[in-house]
């Protein structure tokens, strides 16, 4: 079948070609009659618009790109779904892009994003410092947000959940529960997540135990990790793991489990992010809850406000509360509660 163009739906209609781009491209008002004429005509036709056309002519092709660390983590998966959303809504489509955690893999498909002329970039940086000098070239090309991890100040917008804020709820709800020697159980490296939720740790830890801000080991963000961990700090008799995130704590449940440790009676163990698989645990585990559809739909408006590269304007920093879950891996069973600071943002 031959396509169906813009100027059939004009002769089924009897309106005149740019009358009928303007109803389809929703560019300019239009009666409200002739409107529904020329997408009646549009329908009957079969008429889809062209999009890799429409794209030469107005030079916005109608995507954005989204670069993470490890589409592995589930975490992203349910950030991804939540930005499609958002984005959809607004009429734009999200090319998705895995980089393995390697910064020169993230470089390079931040320049195939570009070389694809997306309109704009939404990024999860490997790491703060590694990451900077690709984020920093991209973002004055087109507009970019970093989500969840930073790359310093000045670099891009940025949207994150407040790490110290959630690393304080932690604390004070282990400290309510008699908590006296907590041991954090974070990941290594530059990457501003792990780096804010160690140094909350480090900066809060002293008001359990002069000694806890000494108590920490440092590995990866994964479930093996987790396990490993545990095989270091276990000796000692922490009373509490505080991870810094779910799949580590996940890893540090089960192991605790196979060694026969009581959780919570000997020792509370704590995540951070509030994955699905944080309620599935055995014990369910408490965890520290990031707004995933707040960070979407903020993404998508600081993307909205910034339209052009010619006027870059200062950086926006957004940080939104986190929501502390009180589950068996630190409670009774049956035990619930939660906390809600209010949103910080700079």
């Amino acid at each position: 079948m031959a396509e169906v163009t813009l100027k059939d739906v004009a002769l089924a209609s009897g309106c005149s070609i740019a009358t009928v781009s303007r109803v389809l491209a929703g560019t300019r008002p239009v009666g409200v009659e002739t409107a529904r004429t020329v997408r009646e005509a549009a329908e009957r036709l079969g008429y889809r618009p062209n999009h890799v056309a429409r794209a030469l002519r107005s030079r916005s092709t109608g995507t954005v790109g989204l670069v993470l660390p490890q589409i592995t983590n589930p975490f992203f998966p349910s950030l991804v779904r939540e930005l499609e959303h958002a984005l959809h809504a607004e009429g734009r489509a999200v090319l998705l892009a895995d980089c393995d955690d390697d910064p020169a893999t993230e470089a390079a498909r931040i320049g195939a994003f570009l070389g694809r002329q997306v309109d704009a970039l939404l990024l999860i940086p490997v790491d703060e410092r590694r990451s900077r000098e690709a984020v920093a070239s991209a973002a004055a090309q087109v507009p970019l947000v970093l989500l969840d991890r930073g790359c310093g100040p000045g670099v891009a917008d940025s949207v994150a959940v407040d790490n110290a804020a959630g690393m304080a709820l932690v604390l004070d709800h282990l400290a309510a529960t008699g908590r006296r020697r907590p041991c954090f159980v974070g990941a290594a490296g530059t990457a501003s997540a792990a780096v804010e939720r160690r140094a909350a740790y480090e900066a809060g830890a002293a008001a359990l135990d002069p000694e806890a801000p000494g108590r920490v080991e440092l590995g990866d963000f994964s479930v093996e990790w987790g396990r490993a961990a545990v095989d270091r700090v276990w000796p000692s008799r922490p009373d509490a793991l505080i991870c810094a995130n779910d799949l580590i704590a996940a890893g540090a449940l089960q192991r605790l489990r196979q060694l026969g440790a009581d959780v919570p009676g000997e020792v509370a163990v704590t995540g951070f992010d509030d994955i699905p698989l944080a309620g599935l645990a055995d014990p369910a585990l408490t965890t520290v809850r990031q707004p995933v559809g707040e960070l979407a739909a903020e993404a998508a408006r600081l993307l909205s406000r910034r339209p052009s590269t010619t006027e870059p304007g200062p950086r926006r920093t957004v940080r939104l509360a986190p929501h502390l879950v009180v589950r068996a891996s630190s409670a009774p069973a049956g035990a619930s509660s939660a906390h809600r600071p209010g949103d910080l943002r700079a």
